[in-house]
C-alpha cells in the first residue's frame, strides 16, 4: 500500500510539473529545429501594420535570426494621401528597432530604393545608385553559404529583391522570397501598385517566390487578419522591454517601450469598420513563416501582369511555379501575437 501510494504521489508531481512546464513554454514540437535567416524589407512608416510586423520578427527569437532590416518607400501613415521619404520610412523603423529591445545599432538597418525598379535598374553599374545599401546587403548576405535560402520577407514593394536580383543573379539560388502583396487573381493592391515592374520581373525569374495574399474586404486575405483599437489599447500598454533612453514617437510623445508606441499609433490612426480595427497584414506574413498551419498553401503556374490595363494574364502552360498563401487563421495569429508581446523572446544580435 505504500508503494501504490508512494507511486501515485510521484505520477501526481509528474503530471503536474508537465502542466507547469506546458503553462510557462512552448513544447519541444513548438519551437523550430533552426531558426530561419531572414532579411525584413519594408516601408515601415506606411499604416500601422510594418511596425506591429517588426515588433512581433523582433520578439520572435526562439524562430528568427533577423540578419538586418531593408527599407523602402512608399505612401505615408495617410495611405495614398501622403508620400514618404526614405528618411521618414528609417526614422520609423528605428523607433520601433529601438523600443523593442534597443536593437537600433546592433541589428543592421539599411536604406533602400526610393524610386521604382525600372528607373533605377539602368544604374546599377555606378557605385552609388538609389537603394544601393540595402540592394548590397541583400546580395552580400545571400551569397553566404546556409543551410536553408535565405528567406527574404518583403512587405513592401518589391523594388530592393527585383534590384538585387538584376544585379547578381547568381543569388537567386539561394534566396526565398515571402511577399506580402497582390489581391491576386483581382487587381488592386497597396505592395503592388508601387511597383508593377518589380513583381512581373520576379515572377518571370527562376526563384522561389511566395504571395501573401491581401484581397482587401475578402475573408480569404490578410485583409482579414483585424484587430480592434479597444484590443490594442485595452492589452499593449506596457508591454516589452523597458528602455533606458525615451523614443519620440511618429506622432510626437516620448515612449520606453513598445507597447505603449503601439497604442499610441492606434489612438492616432483612423479605423474602419465596427468595431473600429485595422488589418495586421504585414504581421501575419511573419506568423505564417513561423508557423505555417496558420494559412492555407496553394501552387500555381506564375501569372504576370498585363501592367498596361492593370489585369493577371494566367499562364496555365507555364512550368514557373508560384505559392499563394490564403485563408489564414485570424485567431490563432492574434493570439500568438498577443502572447509574443507579453512574453518577448528578443531576436539575437548578428556580429556587424
Amino acid at each position: 500500500m505504500k508503494y501504490s501510494i508512494t507511486c501515485f504521489t510521484l505520477f501526481l508531481s509528474l503530471l503536474l510539473l508537465t502542466i507547469i512546464s506546458c503553462d510557462q513554454s512552448p513544447s519541444l514540437a513548438e519551437l523550430p529545429a533552426k531558426k530561419m535567416d531572414l532579411i525584413f524589407d519594408t516601408d515601415a512608416n506606411n499604416e500601422v501594420d510594418d511596425q506591429h510586423a517588426l515588433a512581433y520578427l523582433l520578439f520572435n527569437g526562439n524562430h528568427f535570426n533577423v540578419i538586418g532590416v531593408t527599407l523602402n518607400a512608399t505612401s505615408g501613415p495617410d495611405g495614398f494621401l501622403t508620400y514618404s521619404t526614405i528618411g521618414e520610412h528609417y526614422d520609423e523603423a528605428k523607433r520601433v528597432m529601438q523600443l523593442c529591445g534597443e536593437l537600433y545599432g546592433k541589428i543592421p538597418l539599411l536604406v533602400g530604393a526610393q524610386d521604382s525598379f525600372q528607373e533605377i535598374r539602368t544604374a546599377l553599374h555606378q557605385e552609388s545608385f538609389d537603394g544601393y545599401e540595402a540592394v548590397n546587403f541583400i546580395i552580400e548576405q545571400a551569397l553566404i553559404e546556409r543551410d536553408e535560402p535565405l528567406i527574404l520577407l518583403a512587405v513592401g514593394k518589391l523594388t530592393n529583391i527585383a534590384l538585387a536580383l538584376e544585379k547578381e543573379p547568381a543569388i537567386a539560388e539561394n534566396i526565398r522570397i515571402v511577399w506580402l502583396g497582390s489581391n491576386y487573381p483581382r487587381t488592386g493592391e497597396h505592395n503592388k501598385v508601387w511597383d508593377k515592374e518589380s513583381m512581373n520581373y520576379l515572377l518571370d525569374m527562376d526563384v522561389e517566390l511566395e504571395f501573401v495574399t491581401v484581397r482587401y474586404g475578402d475573408p480569404s486575405g490578410t485583409d482579414a487578419v483585424k484587430v480592434t483599437q479597444a484590443q490594442i489599447l485595452h492589452r499593449m500598454p506596457g508591454l516589452g522591454p523597458t528602455i533606458s533612453e525615451p523614443v519620440t514617437g511618429r506622432h510626437g510623445g516620448e515612449f520606453t517601450n513598445w507597447g505603449d508606441y503601439s497604442a499610441n499609433l492606434f489612438e492616432m490612426y483612423s479605423m474602419y469598420g465596427n468595431p473600429p480595427s485595422r488589418a495586421l497584414f504585414d504581421m501575419a506574413a511573419v506568423a505564417i513563416l513561423k508557423n505555417p498551419d496558420w494559412a492555407e498553401r496553394n501552387t500555381i503556374p506564375a501569372p504576370i501582369m498585363d501592367i498596361e490595363n492593370d489585369l493577371w494574364i494566367d499562364r496555365p502552360d507555364n512550368p514557373r511555379e508560384l505559392v499563394l498563401w490564403e485563408w489564414f487563421d485570424i485567431y490563432g495569429i492574434m493570439n500568438d501575437f498577443f502572447l509574443t508581446m507579453e512574453n518577448p523572446v528578443i531576436v539575437d544580435t548578428p556580429p556587424l
